[in-house]
């Protein structure tokens, strides 16, 4: 199995390869250095990331203007990061047809260029992304019941926050994936952390 950290963006499909969410691929996310090194525990050392046209929390992070700076730096900025994690570099998803690149990952972007349409945010337990849904944020949420409660408390929250404020219009809900080769016990047990923090189907 092939796991990708991408962006939880909506308009990220993985189509070869299955997606584990991480806010602008982890760019700039204070503590992604300790959940790379949990997920490489759960699902080995040779997980790929990939970087993504229109990504939102690179371009507020590194304060850009316009889109063509952001989808410039993200390829830069991400391949810095996966040398920095010791990652597998994999590409750059654009809007465009499914797009094959390196390390057995294959993907593109979906969404309406500069729109966003989501109005959920899916946490995912035990084992990335089984089902796309254009209607939803993914956030991978494995790691936390391996992980101190206020590194997943401040991970989450930034990541949850965020995607709030890109659809200020709509109040986010909340679903959980169980589904993944991790099993039903780890997805119980991660789902448990996510509620303690208060969110809940």
């Amino acid at each position: 199995m092939v796991y990708v950290i991408t962006c939880g963006d909506e308009g990220v499909q993985i189509n070869e390869g299955t997606r584990l969410g991480v806010i602008g691929s982890g760019l700039q996310l204070e503590g992604f250095h300790e959940v790379v090194k949990i997920l490489k525990k759960l699902f080995g050392k040779d997980l790929r990331i990939v970087s993504n046209q229109e990504n939102d929390w690179l371009k507020a992070k590194l304060d850009l203007v316009s889109w063509e700076q952001v989808n410039a730096s993200a390829q830069q900025q991400v391949e810095a990061l996966a040398d920095r994690e010791k990652l597998l570099y994999s590409g750059y998803l654009p809007f465009s047809d499914p797009k094959q690149l390196e390390h057995e990952v294959r993907g593109h972007m979906v969404r309406p260029a500069g729109i966003h349409i989501a109005n959920k945010i899916g946490f995912t337990l035990a084992g990335g992304e089984q089902t796309y849904n254009l209607g939803k944020f993914v956030v991978s949420a494995e790691w936390v019941a391996d992980a101190p409660i206020e590194l997943v408390k401040s991970i989450i929250n930034q990541q949850v926050e965020f995607y709030q404020k890109l659809v200020p219009d709509t109040k986010l809900i909340y679903t959980f994936e169980t589904e993944g080769e991790l099993g039903e016990e780890k997805a119980a047990k991660n789902k448990a952390v996510l509620e303690k923090l208060g969110y809940k189907e």
